[in-house]
């Protein structure tokens, strides 16, 4: 009797002492998942990013089309001509 009343206070301290450090275990297995998944986000991004900068540079004919989308410039003797949708 006594036997089986140590053994199952003993499983219990098992538990009590094993379990939190499982969850936290688990907790930062899913944590890092998570990070890797954003990491390899970010890299994706950076790449494209990267090929932008790169045909900001290289790209005469893009660059032309950045600057007269983006920023509205244009060539000498353009004029442009916006339509405005009416207010109601």
């Amino acid at each position: 009797m006594f036997r089986k009343l140590f053994v199952l206070v003993l499983f219990l301290v098992a538990l009590t002492i094993f379990i939190p450090g499982f969850a936290r275990i688990q907790e930062l297995k899913s944590k890092n998942k998570s990070l890797n998944n954003k990491i390899s986000q970010l890299k994706k991004e950076n790449l494209s990013l990267k090929a932008e900068v790169d045909k900001l540079k290289n790209d005469s004919v893009y660059l032309e089309g950045v600057a007269r989308d983006k920023m509205g410039i244009v060539r000498k003797g353009e004029v442009i001509y916006r339509i405005v949708p009416e207010k109601n």
